[in-house]
């Protein structure tokens, strides 16, 4: 029942989203400007068609990628060159973490599947779907289920060490969560709540919201919580699912500010600053210290746009377009427009070093790297 529950939810859900976008005004003509900031392509690579918010993992400097189809590779960021390639056995439906060493994904069939360098070492079910991308740390991969279950397995051989199953809402979103490592301990989206978890047993040490669900029905008061979050220093910022923007301190498991914002992509952040685009694509800066609104870009509504990633003085933002667009941090003005292959950009870039690595639906992947 837990799981039918679960899958109404899901495809309820979804199909609001749909009727929202059949809903919304035509997406704003590109604006003309003068580019202020110098990048260039610097390799593209294919995989599989993408049917979910692929975010790449990175580490050592390599891009780790995964596609619907059940195909994962290992990209070095600098040449694209690839390292090893692998097929998880069936259709993947929650991305892909990696430590570098072991690479893990989840499938449509709630397999988490795990490769050492290609080389698959161990597959086990979990009785949920999953749409979050595994996190892999520790020696330790951790897997949260679309029911809010927390999993965790030894890397190296499968065996499962603790399951974290907490009471919560019938109605969950089927859209990638908070799943990070702070330290010694294990941030989890709980709905709009963000869990402080010790990764060892499985207990939570804290828990704060980040939004207050608000609506006349369960649908109105969804509000969980969109991942990656963004980590600077001890702070981490999320967004929560049509509901809030905010940022907690991780090291006292407090909340430092929320504000209320629609918007379903994740935020992205610098030192003095998170970004994020709310449903219309309106595009804001608020100060990570205190959420004061520094400024407010509305020239790309209706664009569809990803989430956002910080790189140097630039926020860099993708569209449903494939258009991938570079604004100032701290002025919002658009300094460089770059296209991809056509196709809507799928979750959210990641930088690798110099390397901004953009993903498309259509299995495209773009590295771009300033001149």
């Amino acid at each position: 029942m837990r799981r039918m529950l679960h899958s109404f939810a899901a495809a309820g859900a979804l199909a609001l989203l749909a009727g929202c976008a059949a809903d919304k005004p035509k997406p704003t003509a590109l604006e003309a400007y003068e580019p202020k900031l110098s990048a260039r392509q610097a390799w593209d690579a294919r995989i599989g068609r993408i049917g979910f918010a692929l975010v790449p993992a990175v580490k050592d400097g390599v891009f780790f990628v995964a596609s619907g189809d059940g195909e994962v590779k290992a990209l070095q960021a600098d040449s694209g060159a690839v390292l090893w390639s692998a097929r998880a056995g069936g259709g993947i439906s929650a991305g892909v973490g990696s430590d570098g060493r072991h690479t893990s994904v989840v499938t449509r069939d709630n397999e988490v599947v795990t490769f050492d360098a290609g080389r698959e070492l161990w597959r086990k079910r979990v009785p949920s779907s999953v749409v979050t991308p595994p996190l892999v740390a520790g020696e330790r991969v951790f897997v949260t289920a679309v029911d809010r279950s927390v999993h965790a397995f030894d890397a190296i051989d499968g065996r499962r060490l603790w399951v974290l199953q907490r009471p919560g809402d019938p109605l969950t979103l089927a859209q990638g969560s908070v799943l990070a490592a702070y330290r010694n301990t294990l941030l989890v989206g709980q709905g709009p709540r963000l869990a402080g978890v010790d990764p060892l047993r499985g207990t939570v040490s804290w828990e704060v919201p980040i939004a207050t669900p608000r609506g006349s029905n369960e649908v109105e008061r969804l509000a969980d919580l969109v991942g990656p979050a963004v980590r600077l220093g001890e702070r981490v910022c999320m967004r929560a699912f049509q509901s809030a923007v905010g940022c907690a301190d991780a090291e006292r498991g407090a909340v430092l500010w929320s504000r209320n914002v629609a918007g379903a992509n994740a935020v992205a952040g610098d030192a003095e600053r998170v970004f994020g685009a709310d449903a219309s694509d309106r595009i804001t800066a608020w100060r990570a210290t205190t959420g004061d609104v520094m400024w407010s870009n509305e020239r790309m509504l209706y664009r569809g746009l990803s989430g956002g990633v910080a790189v140097g003085n630039s926020v860099v933002f993708g569209d449903s377009q494939g258009f991938v667009h570079f604004l100032n941090a701290s002025t919002g003005e658009l300094q460089l427009r770059l296209p991809t292959d056509g196709k809507p950009v799928v979750g959210t870039p990641v930088l690798a070093g110099n390397t901004l690595l953009v993903t498309t639906q259509g299995g495209g992947l773009f590295a771009f790297r300033a001149n």
